[in-house]
């Protein structure tokens, strides 16, 4: 059921042109639109802010497909579908033309028609990676923080092997309300960048590195280790789930900035 239906009926029932019974009966089990092979949560932007989003790895393209077309049905807002594969894209495109493949981060995007095109402007966002080959999971970070409605500063290529090259990003890095670091080998990025700025750190290990670094343990290990105080860890590979708590801890601020 769209919001707006949503909305529409609380106003009959506050009218009286229907009874709580028969409004109760209209939005009973409305929550979520059982597919057979999911249940898509149509609720979660009133509860979250945002539409469930999409994970796409192991699932088939057909279903991909069917969850996109009852979101869009659902609500106006903008998609997102994360680890999906260029054939997975193709797929969706066939049901949400309009969507766009962002191929580093393994996320579509559908565009929503009632989403603001520009950014909410109350702070930007760092995205630093400690090597070019972090790239890809820094990527899947800032096109989430992005597609959230948050600007983003991309910072690449600073790690510790040359760290002359972190000191030389310091005004950028400062200037931003959240800092989300990915790094992989031994992940020591995290807490260098911890201990300078006065924001919170989000630390994403990655599973670059060579076999004693363990697919991303040993950073894993090194960042929830940090001396530094501020910093705390996502998942292995987890660019999402950085980008997404990024954009939370800044609508707090929106929130706040508007009491």
């Amino acid at each position: 059921m769209k919001e707006d239906k949503i909305k529409q009926l609380l106003e009959e029932v506050k009218s009286g042109v229907i009874s709580t019974d028969e409004a109760f009966m209209k939005i009973k089990n409305v929550s979520y639109e059982d597919l057979g092979y999911a249940k898509v949560d149509h609720h979660r932007h009133a509860r979250t802010g945002f539409p469930e989003v999409i994970f796409c790895q192991g699932k088939t393209v057909d279903q991909i497909k069917g969850i996109i077309v009852s979101l869009v049905e659902a609500a106006n807002k903008n998609i997102l579908a994360t680890r999906a594969t260029r054939e997975m894209y193709e797929g969706i495109k066939e049901v949400a033309p309009n969507c766009v493949y962002h191929e580093a981060a393994r996320i579509v995007v559908v565009p929503g028609t009632d989403e603001p095109a520009v950014a909410k402007g109350v702070g930007t966002i760092a995205v630093i990676t400690a090597g070019t080959a972090d790239i890809p999971v820094a990527e899947e970070a800032a096109i989430t923080a992005e597609t959230l409605g948050n600007k983003v500063d991309r910072i690449y290529d600073v790690g510790v092997a040359g760290i002359h090259r972190l000191f030389a990003q310091m005004d950028r890095i400062n200037s931003a309300k959240v800092i989300i670091v990915v790094a992989g080998m031994e992940g020591a990025l995290a807490s260098v960048v911890g201990g300078l700025v006065n924001s919170p750190v989000i630390a994403v290990p990655t599973s670059v590195g060579y076999g004693a670094s363990f697919e991303g343990l040993a950073a894993l290990l090194t960042m929830l280790n940090s001396c530094a105080s501020g910093v705390g860890v996502v998942n292995i590979d987890n660019g999402f789930g950085a980008g997404y708590l990024a954009s939370t801890i800044l609508n707090i601020e929106r929130i706040e900035g508007t009491e």
